[in-house]
């Protein structure tokens, strides 16, 4: 439509030279020394308006041209870039970094040559070649520097995967200091940079920014807290008041977490303090009833030996048939040399539940009454049931 509304515009324009020109009696001269001519003015003005419209449809051809070429780069840098994409996707590393390095070289624009750069080096991370990958995000970070952030977050995650944390941490450092809000995929990327690094207080900080973002796995980030809490009381194992200062410092809901008390309380033990130890195992076995806290109450033992038995057989009243409870007040009532209590309870222990840990300190409770005999029975049971659990 459009070009026959101009075609149209065109004859009109002709028709109108032509009647113009029948009525014109004018001469019009050119002179340009040595040479000089004389037309019409008819004759000069149709070729003044020929000579226009030859003019101007010659550059529109050359503009064509240059246009098509330009969008066929255009074209072929998108379907290099997609069918790059696609073969990563597909698992197809090779045809993806030929690809998209290609792509890389065509592209005009920093995001195009960014993403294509990045994911060529993916493909040559995958086929472990580790000179074409670095070159590949040299090279984006040359020619695509307004993408600066997206290729340096690809380099921090081919550091990690060598758990090179050290590098990491610097690169994720020059890109907080151009401030601004960061990724969520910059954050995770620190998140896994300070956990290789142990550094815990960074990982408990930042879990705790990540589980305010939207996009991320909620139940992912609360077991990373979670784990990163427990190794942060082992860490703090050697040093009592650093134990004391974190542990003041946890929530109390934290605190009734069983994993965690017990983490707490098996650091209070290896330090000798077993009086704090105790008390955070008796502030959460009512709650959770974790056999491995319960197990725990019978580990560290001094003069308060007694108010543990008391606190253990409340415990019992609720939980009768508990077989790890039973086994620990026969621990603690052989530790005070209560033998028929302590019997009583190892007995029941193993009607519930046989074991090979209830076994083996009956044995020890009968090698204290001289029945060695007996002894020797619950100790070849417990090595039984020991071998059946490790086949």
């Amino acid at each position: 439509m459009k070009l026959i509304l101009w075609l149209l515009a065109l004859f009109a324009a002709a028709v109108a030279v032509t009647l113009a020109a029948k009525n014109t009696t004018g001469r019009a001269l050119i002179e340009m020394p040595p040479y000089q001519l004389e037309l019409p003015l008819d004759q000069f003005i149709i070729g003044a308006v020929v000579a226009f419209f030859v003019f101007y449809i010659l550059v529109r051809f050359i503009l064509g041209i240059f246009g098509f070429s330009q969008r066929h780069r255009h074209k072929k840098t998108d379907e290099m870039l997609l069918s790059g994409l696609k073969a990563y996707l597909e698992g197809d590393y090779v045809k993806s970094q030929k690809n998209t390095a290609v792509a890389l070289k065509l592209a005009d624009s920093s995001t195009a040559k960014a993403i294509s750069a990045v994911i060529a080096a993916r493909s040559a991370q995958m086929l472990d070649e580790a000179v074409a990958r670095d070159q590949y995000i040299n090279t984006a970070l040359t020619e695509a520097p307004d993408e600066k952030s997206l290729c340096l977050a690809a380099k921090t995650e081919f550091l990690l995967k060598n758990e090179n944390y050290q590098e990491a941490l610097k690169i994720l450092q020059s890109l907080y200091s151009e401030g601004g809000l960061q990724s969520t995929a910059v954050l995770q990327l620190e998140l896994e940079a300070q956990q290789q690094a142990g550094n815990w207080d960074a990982v408990l900080e930042l879990t705790g920014i990540l589980a305010k973002r939207q996009s991320v796995n909620k139940a992912l980030i609360k077991k990373l807290k979670h784990d990163a809490q427990i190794k942060n009381i082992r860490s703090k194992a050697t040093d009592l008041q650093s134990l004391n200062q974190y542990w003041q410092h946890i929530s109390p809901l934290d605190k009734m977490d069983s994993k965690l008390s017990a983490a707490a309380a098996r650091a209070y033990i290896s330090l000798g303090n077993c009086n704090m130890a105790n008390k955070i195992i008796e502030s959460s076995v009512p709650f959770t009833w974790d056999d491995e806290l319960i197990e725990l109450y019978s580990e560290c033992l001094d003069y308060h030996v007694s108010r543990q038995i008391e606190c253990a057989e409340v415990w019992l009243r609720a939980q009768p048939n508990n077989a790890q409870l039973l086994l620990t007040l026969g621990k603690l009532c052989t530790y005070c040399e209560l033998w028929g209590k302590a019997q009583n309870y190892l007995e029941a222990s193993l009607s519930v539940q046989p074991g090979q840990k209830a076994h083996f300190a009956l044995a020890q409770l009968n090698e204290k009454l001289g029945k060695h005999e007996l002894a020797m029975d619950h100790y070849n049971k417990g090595l039984q049931l020991t071998l059946k659990q490790l086949n």
